[in-house]
């Protein structure tokens, strides 16, 4: 049997409900999905509230063996996200105090590497998200710990609710705070860019330093800022902080960390802990339990941009890659795009179900869509398969609008189905949680691509439809099939489509169409306008395509169906 468990940012602890409750009850499986879903998590608020200190690994170890020990006394599986994150402040703060009276020693300190650093490295960040990363270096211990939380509010990790409760604040008091840390972070930014300039003045000025952040530094140099016509020019528009940090991803799990847990010395024990563990069965499953990722880092663990953190186990088949669902996502381009092949980066394919030889003649399903190649813009495209069509009829009649999360459209009948994207990296670029497609009854294919263009076609000379350097750019999941403005789908039967926004700001715009408006638009070129020729798929066999992040299901969470469609 293969799981699939994705962690997304608003509802998380309403989506895990199950989960929570399972592993209270001593579900050994259920407790170590926990511990892989939120590792993450608490791996980036601990990373980024120390900078990347030597005590990181300790801390996070301890985080999450408290939260195991103590899962039994939580009462509302709902609020599990803020009861973690607090657990890690607790955890922080009280290392904190600890290391007042028992100073880190000087060469660990120089051998702990800043997780502004990892920041950078790990997610190949570059111009102002890459300043912002390393502006937080600048931050007091206080700013650092409260910036750890707003940037995974900002991101969509965290709501200002949870905010509060892991600060152990007021909503008002932490919407006061929150706006210090924003100056702060900005004054940061400064410092950081007027170190890579070349002025006279601030070379002279920080000739005697030796290059660690300070206080004391902090004030100094941001006085010289102020007064400084060179420094304080800024030769671009400056971005705000959090439309930056939308689009930086959860910095992945270092392998050295689960290795460091799996040679702890407490894996012996977890190998004879029970379903009935006590307190201390509990830790020595989730020790048992986090020294698994150390494999899965390098065999199909997707974390990336957004949040998204998705594990696929095959207890009962050979070990396969991760199957990303629509709210898994994949890192921002490292430099400005240009017209490429494609727009997101393709893990290795998962191999398609065979048909068994008694029903060879039932394909249906078995071929989804992938990532796939830009054709040529001036190639005219092969002639759409004309299927049949009686119609088709939609809960929101002749057009359906959706642009907010929740909303959903029913289509029934025999018929084609034009979806018209719209992306926005200029209201919110980041990551992208890609529509689904639930309740399928009967088939559905993917025939058709138009409308004159990729999104990632090339806008201006350095924007695509995806985004830019000013704007930030919208990432889709890795592996997912980058979208054209007009998509086309034939449906025999019923389905529903999902809005599933949370992250990058997109809308879809769902109309019932024909088969002439797709043979039409497809055959639109250069000649008229268009940027390229439209994309035939159909080949009018059930070996059409069938698109991705489609189920004959219908769950509670519409973005946690799989990338990859069995139907």
């Amino acid at each position: 049997m293969t799981r699939e468990r994705t962690y997304v940012d608003e509802g998380a602890g309403r989506q895990w409900r199950s989960t929570i409750a399972a592993a209270q009850a001593g579900d050994r499986q259920a407790l170590d999905e926990l511990v892989e879903g939120w590792l993450p998590l608490v791996y980036n608020v601990v990373g980024r509230a120390l900078n990347g200190h030597a005590d990181v690994d300790d801390v996070v170890q301890e985080t999450m063996l408290r939260a195991v020990d103590n899962l039994g006394s939580l009462r509302d599986p709902d609020s599990f996200r803020s009861w973690l994150v607090a657990i890690a402040m607790r955890q922080i703060r009280d290392r904190a105090r600890r290391k007042q009276s028992a100073p880190l020693e000087e060469s660990a300190a120089r051998e702990a590497t800043d997780f502004a650093e990892l920041t950078v490295l790990r997610l190949q960040l570059e111009g102002q998200r890459r300043e912002v990363a390393e502006a937080v270096r600048w931050l007091d211990t206080e700013d650092r710990q409260l910036l750890s939380l707003w940037w995974l509010e900002v991101a969509g990790e965290l709501t200002r609710r949870e905010l509060a409760a892991a600060a152990g604040i007021s909503r008002q008091h932490a919407a006061v705070r929150v706006q210090r840390v924003k100056e702060r972070l900005e004054t940061a930014r400064g410092i950081v860019r007027a170190l890579d300039g070349a002025c006279p003045d601030l070379r002279e000025l920080t000739a005697r330093w030796n290059g660690r952040p300070d206080s004391v530094w902090r004030k100094r140099l941001a006085r010289h800022i102020r007064g400084c016509g060179y420094c304080g020019d800024t030769r671009e528009a400056v971005v705000p902080a959090e439309r930056l940090l939308v689009g930086i991803a959860l910095v992945p799990i270092p392998v050295g960390l689960t290795l460091s847990l799996a040679l702890s010395g407490k894996t012996a024990v977890a190998a004879t802990a029970t379903a009935t563990a006590t307190s201390v069965g509990w830790s020595a499953k989730v020790m048992a339990a986090i020294t698994q990722p150390a494999v899965a880092v390098t065999a199909g663990v997707t974390l990336v941009a957004g949040g998204a953190y998705v594990v696929t186990q095959t207890p009962d088949a050979p070990p396969r890659a991760a199957a990303p669902t629509a709210a898994s996502t994949a890192r921002p381009p490292a430099t400005a795009p240009t017209v490429s092949p494609t727009a997101t980066l393709s893990p290795s394919p998962s191999p398609s179900p065979s048909p068994s030889p008694s029903r060879k003649a039932d394909v249906y399903g078995t071929v989804v869509d992938a990532v796939d190649r830009a054709p040529d813009p001036n190639a005219r495209p092969a002639a759409l398969p004309h299927r049949p069509e009686s119609g088709i009829t939609s809960t929101w009649g002749a057009k359906a609008v959706m642009q907010h999360r929740g909303e959903k459209v029913t289509l029934s009948g025999q018929g084609y189905i034009l979806v018209r994207w719209q992306i926005s990296p200029q209201s919110r670029s980041g990551a992208l949680v890609m529509p689904t497609w639930t309740g399928l009854k009967g088939r559905l294919f993917h025939v058709a691509s138009g409308g004159g263009r990729r999104m990632d076609d090339t806008t201006g000379p350095d924007t695509t439809g995806m985004g830019g350097p000013a704007t930030g750019y919208t990432v889709l999941p890795d592996g997912t099939q980058q979208m054209w403005q007009n998509e086309y789908f034939y449906v025999d039967g019923s389905v529903t489509l999902n809005q599933n926004e949370r992250g990058a700001d997109y809308g879809v715009i769902v109309f019932p169409s024909t088969w002439d408006a797709a043979a039409k638009d497809v055959r639109t070129g250069p000649d008229q306008g268009a940027i390229r020729y439209g994309q035939v798929r159909d080949n009018g066999k059930d070996t059409a395509p069938v698109p991705q992040y489609v189920t004959r299901g219908t769950p509670a969470d519409p973005a946690t169906v799989p990338q990859r469609s069995r139907v």
